[in-house]
């Protein structure tokens, strides 16, 4: 029986986190030989990541540098991965969602005519610097790819309608949700000082905040409106994992290390990151991945972004767009915190990213394609 050759290609905390679960199923398959090469373009947070999902890379091409631009990046990536492609010869190189390695990686495959499958394909917004580079990354990695593992419907409909092949595209739901039902736990003890002395039983807000279009006076007065909100809210507790990027660091460190209430921490490991998420009673974001992952909590979202690539979670009152002007953050946080039944009607909403068997959907059809 042929073995089918599949690598599996990311550089990132969250494209690890989600293709993790795909990863562990490719390597029970007997007819599948499976490798991972990751490019390290979140170095410390990727490894926690493979940590503690027991990955062990293949390659590690450790492509950054301090400061590098998202040219050297690209350019650093194409280069050194393709020496591994012309090694390895996969039959299909896997990459997910909206990185510069995703795009980068797809882009090498197909100048070795290798076949590219992307998990997570067909999430749009339509303005390509909104989110910048990950829009444009996703759009050149869907031109470049041959299967398309789009997690609803809609992602679907998105690719159908930029004339990508209908049979080309599979819905599996989002495999996020296999990663997180595998680590939520009741039981689960923090080891970070700050998070084992809060009390879940006031209102903990999860905050955080990292998204380049978002860099500037948007991030000052997303700071100065979190700080608001706590001294407005006497029963307000917020958690801050503070991103490494300096721009953030430094910017967090002037409007919010001083504030009573307010607990900035380093990144967390995905393991307590997703139990804070858990035991929070609200999350305010720019994130991607957590407008995903909250629903499956039953944990109202408010994003910190104007337009988001996630509309479904909009559509069932999961999360809610509010913007990065400070009035409107703080009459919307306020808002939840005081209204019941508005709150209720967030946390009780449909789900609608999956029942936690995405992973087993695409290596199914690996399987099957590969067959034929």
């Amino acid at each position: 029986m042929e073995q089918i050759r599949v690598m599996t290609v990311c550089g990132t905390r969250p494209e690890a986190i989600k293709l993790a679960p795909v990863i562990k199923r490719l390597e029970r398959e007997a007819r599948i030989e499976s490798t991972l090469t990751v490019t390290g373009q979140h170095r410390q947070l990727l490894d926690q990541v493979l940590a503690l999902f027991e990955l062990e890379p293949d390659y590690d091409l450790a492509v950054m540098k301090k400061e590098q631009s998202l040219s050297a990046l690209t350019s650093r990536i194409l280069t050194k991965l393709g020496q591994i492609l012309n090694e390895e010869e996969p039959d299909l190189v896997l990459v997910h969602g909206d990185t510069t390695t995703t795009f980068v990686a797809s882009l090498a495959a197909f100048y070795h005519q290798i076949k590219v499958g992307h998990v997570e394909a067909g999430l749009r917004t339509y303005d390509k610097y909104a989110p910048y580079p990950e829009e444009v990354n996703r759009h050149l990695t869907g031109v470049l790819a041959d299967l398309h593992f789009a997690p609803t419907a809609k992602n679907r409909a998105n690719l159908v309608a930029e004339n990508i092949a209908e049979e080309q595209i599979f819905v599996t739901g989002n495999t996020v949700i296999d990663a997180l039902l595998e680590t939520v736990d009741a039981d689960y003890q923090f080891n970070n000082p700050h998070l084992r002395k809060l009390d879940f039983s006031k209102q903990v807000i999860l905050f955080t905040c990292h998204r380049r279009e978002n860099f500037g006076q948007p991030m000052t007065d997303i700071f100065k409106a979190v700080r608001k909100v706590v001294e407005q809210n006497s029963e307000v507790e917020v958690v801050f994992p503070v991103h490494l990027n300096p721009q953030v660091k430094e910017l967090a460190a002037d409007i919010l290390q001083e504030v009573e209430r307010i607990h900035l921490v380093s990144p967390l490991d995905y393991q307590p990151f997703v139990n804070l998420m858990a035991r929070s009673h609200l999350i305010v974001t720019d994130s991607g991945g957590i407008q995903e992952e909250a629903p499956s909590l039953n944990k109202p979202v408010l994003v910190l972004r104007e337009v988001t690539e996630r509309q479904e979670a909009v559509e069932t009152g999961a999360i809610k767009l509010i913007g990065t002007t400070s009035e409107q953050i703080i009459s919307q946080i306020n808002h939840l915190l005081t209204d019941q039944q508005q709150y209720d009607q967030m946390a009780q909403a449909e789900n609608p990213y999956g029942d936690g068997q995405a992973s087993q959907r695409i290596v199914r059809k690996i399987l099957d394609l590969f067959a034929n």
